[in-house]
């Protein structure tokens, strides 16, 4: 597998002739604590009021998209760019309890998973050759659910996905015109104006976005400017608040349709910067991180494509060969 650079979009679209393995099937859960089998733990919050052997955990994901190991390598290949798929595919098990989904969960139990998404992020900052690392979740058959048991992944990239890159020139702009944070306007104008709020708890706030891209397409940020989520997390005394609106944000999502996307939006690793990248040096005062929540109301209804990171399983060279041995009928 590899990454490739449309010229055109600026996508990396992951590719390769990577065979089809059907993995074996089991009579088991092996994220549950007493499976028999488990995958490779990296990090762990353990359990303070007894409930099970530990609260969230971090595990390699088993068919991890990005490894850890080698060099990028990035090179021309004529006009295009390609490079090795380095990078972080991690599991976030979310609670010990196969049947206790994040809507479901305590928020006491939510806010250990929370915790854990930041230290998780926190640490992988430290890898120069990361330059963005998110946590997101797909619920339901229709979202491309992969796991039974209650799952979000995160993955660490060595770019910024097309989507998050735009997302971050549009608030610098935005920035360099007024000196406001574009997204503490939009806070602003929509407790003003309460038609598009859905709730207001704590310093958080969701709200259906002006222009959404899904309908009930719903957003959760701080009131509270800052541009990390890892950072804003961990230098809070707790994070009840977060887990509170979480859980009841999906619960309100899940009473109009089973399935949905979350994907955590945030600031690029900027601990390890790249002056021929040119990060932004007023990224601290004109980004604001938020969570998206984006519900699939139908196996007809296109879904979005959160990460703008697409994967094929047939490079390009294969596709064509193939098509050119098809028959193009009568």
């Amino acid at each position: 597998m590899e990454l490739r650079k449309d010229p055109i979009t600026r996508s990396w679209v992951m590719t390769g002739d990577d065979p089809d393995i059907i993995s074996p099937e089991r009579s088991f859960c092996r994220f549950c604590p007493d499976a028999p089998e488990s995958p490779q733990v990296i990090s762990t919050i353990p359990s303070t009021d007894g409930s099970g052997p530990w609260a969230a955990r971090a595990v390699v994901h088993p068919s991890a998209l990005y490894h850890i190991e080698g060099d990028p390598q990035r090179r021309g290949d004529g006009l295009y760019d390609r490079m090795q798929t380095v990078g972080a595919h991690e599991l976030l098990i979310e609670n010990p309890r196969h049947d206790r989904p994040l809507w479901q969960a305590s928020d006491a139990e939510i806010e250990k998973y929370i915790v854990l998404m930041a230290q998780r992020m926190q640490d992988l900052r430290r890898d120069g050759r990361f330059k963005y690392i998110t946590v997101y979740k797909n619920q339901g058959p229709f979202a491309g659910q992969e796991f039974t048991h209650p799952i979000s992944e995160l993955t660490a990239t060595t770019f910024v996905p097309r989507r998050v890159l735009y997302e971050l020139r549009a608030a610098r702009d935005y920035f360099q015109q007024k000196e406001r944070c574009v997204f503490c306007d939009i806070l602003s104008q929509e407790l003003r104006a309460g038609i598009r709020l859905v709730e207001t708890y704590g310093d958080y706030i969701a709200l259906c976005p002006y222009a959404a891209r899904t309908p009930y397409e719903t957003w959760i940020l701080p009131r509270t400017h800052d541009a990390g989520f890892a950072r804003s997390i961990l230098r809070r005394s707790d994070n009840h608040e977060l887990a509170a609106i979480l859980r009841r944000t999906l619960n309100r999502i899940r009473s109009l349709g089973q399935d949905f996307h979350f994907v955590l939006h945030t600031m690029p690793n900027t601990q390890h910067r790249a002056a021929s990248l040119g990060y932004w040096t007023t990224i601290d005062d004109d980004y604001h991180w938020h969570l998206e929540i984006l519900p699939v109301l139908g196996p007809k209804i296109k879904s979005y494509t959160f990460k703008e990171v697409y994967f094929s399983p047939v490079t390009s060279e294969t596709a064509a060969a193939r098509l050119r041995s098809a028959s193009p009928g009568e």
